[in-house]
């Protein structure tokens, strides 16, 4: 038995798989601001840790780092949480005063299902140096853990230097 198909039924069946597929894709596709509630709690955390940063408070922000802290950078290798701190207290130790922001509107945070979240953005650096304000921007991705204590930064990769 052949089934023939009438150029209108064959227009309509083409249509239908169309308009299927892009409603399978509407539904995979996340924007950035799928995860609201999430992205607030890791705004406001990184907005509590570089506040620290800028006000040199190298106690207050090692809270926000796990114990088992691996940090990868591109220019400087890998590092774990003592020789972050160490970085950190000389980072802070210096002269000049250094600033971070983070550039507005490249944040993204994306669920770790039971474990925590990532957190991907770009910030920038600026101090002033012998009169002139020098400024570079940097990419980077957190790994955050929601534990007991609260958010805590288990992984960092910083590149793009």
């Amino acid at each position: 038995m052949k089934c023939i198909l009438s150029p209108i039924k064959v227009s309509l069946l083409i249509l239908c798989m169309i308009t299927s597929t892009f409603t399978l894709t509407a539904q995979v596709v996340k924007p950035k601001s799928a995860f609201p509630e999430l992205t607030s709690e890791i705004t406001k955390m990184d907005s509590l840790l570089f506040a620290a940063y800028n006000n040199r408070d190298l106690e207050k922000m090692k809270p926000f780092f796990s114990k088992s802290l691996e940090l990868y950078q591109d220019n400087d290798g890998v590092k774990g949480f003592d020789q972050v701190m160490q970085g950190f207290k000389s980072l802070l130790s210096r002269d000049y005063v250094l600033h971070r922001e983070l550039v507005k509107g490249s944040m993204e945070v994306y669920p770790i299902k039971g474990f925590g979240a990532i957190q991907t953005g770009s910030h920038q650096f600026c101090h002033v140096e012998n009169g002139q304000l020098e400024c570079a921007t940097f990419k980077f991705l957190n790994i955050w853990e929601k534990t007991a204590a609260g958010w805590q930064i288990k992984r960092l990769v910083t590149y793009d230097h």
